[in-house]
């Protein structure tokens, strides 16, 4: 079984050799060849090239191409600033002074440089390891793409203020991802990850109410054109489940301070969960052996199917051992 069948069959519900592994790797993967975070963020065969370095040396089944969040928003007119050792930040937010829509450039996900450099990566791997291991495409999410767009606190203001005008802005924002989201799957993505980090600091009723209808048309939109969808949300979203619950999602990545079992009773038996141990205190900061028995204890909470991964990105500097006590086969468990 290779990765790309261990990946599916998990999410497909069948038995499979061993658990399929699907850890965000980006600065670590980058300054494991020698090269560094601002060249893996801008240029796709840094990206492609220390990922696939990786999958092989540790044992990763999953090809991805994340970077940071701001791939659209540098269509939509940002300029991005790349540093050596630290991810790409926007120098000026697009509706940070002016919210007005009218004047948005709308991306082209062809000719904006930072999205057509990820629809690149895909094809990358796609010739290099299609059919050998999953390939995730990447979009953002509503309520993060719009939190880019207008800047994180006018956003949250926007939320409560003006809720027709953020309303607008995330439709524009899902209207977008889909448009990128579609030759990254015709490229060979296999999987589209959501992005949507800035939900989990919005209460319930806000979500579900303005963030949740935008995410089902993007989540509805990707299955349509076939590919699987992975959410990744950082932080606490366990006041989020009830809503993310009604997403049909595949794969959904859990950060470390969220309980796998509510998260299991909540999403129901279907999707898979990712093993959320703490990138700092338990990968970073922890031993071959602690890494071994936390993540045993992460799939005796969440059941089958489940994936191992960490809460988010593995740390850049994480002990090498560390990873490959992460990355080591574990048996498919039928019944505890």
């Amino acid at each position: 079984m290779n990765s790309l069948e261990r990946y599916l069959a998990t999410l497909e519900g069948k038995p499979v050799d061993h658990l399929a592994r699907i850890p965000i790797l980006m600065q670590f993967a980058a300054e494991h060849i020698g090269s560094n975070y601002a060249a893996f963020a801008s240029d796709y065969r840094v990206l492609t090239e220390s990922n696939i370095v990786c999958a092989r040396e540790f044992g990763i089944d999953q090809m991805n191409t994340m970077s940071d969040p701001y791939r659209e928003t540098q269509g939509y007119g940002a300029k991005i600033i790349y540093e050596r050792n630290m991810v790409p930040y926007c120098e000026r937010h697009p509706l940070e002074d002016d919210p007005d829509l009218a004047k948005l450039p709308r991306p082209n996900p062809l000719e904006a440089t930072r999205m057509r450099d990820r629809i690149d990566a895909v094809r990358a791997y796609h010739d290099r390891v299609g059919g050998e291991c999953s390939i995730m495409g990447w979009v953002e999410g509503p309520a993060a793409e719009a939190a880019d767009l207008r800047r994180l606190d006018n956003f949250f203001m926007d939320l409560v203020d003006d809720e027709g005008y953020i309303g607008a802005l995330m439709d524009l924002c899902v209207d977008v991802a889909l448009e990128f989201a579609r030759p990254q799957v015709e490229s060979g993505a296999d999987t589209i990850g959501i992005g949507d980090a800035a939900a989990s600091q919005i209460s319930p009723d806000i979500y579900e109410r303005i963030v949740l209808p935008r995410e089902q048309r993007l989540v509805r939109g990707l299955k349509e054109m076939g590919a699987k969808v992975r959410m990744h949300i950082c932080g606490n979203i366990t006041h989020l489940l009830p809503g993310l619950a009604s997403l049909d999602l595949d794969v959904i990545d859990v950060d470390h301070m969220v309980n796998l079992a509510s998260v299991r009773e909540k999403l129901g038996p279907k999707i898979a969960l990712c093993a959320n141990l703490n990138p700092v205190t338990d990968i970073l900061n922890g031993t071959p052996e602690t890494i071994r028995a936390k993540l045993a204890r992460c799939y005796r909470e969440a059941g089958n199917p489940f994936i191992v991964n960490a809460g988010c990105e593995i740390p850049s500097r994480t002990p090498l051992d560390n990873l490959r006590a992460l990355c080591e086969p574990v048996p498919m468990q039928s019944t505890w």
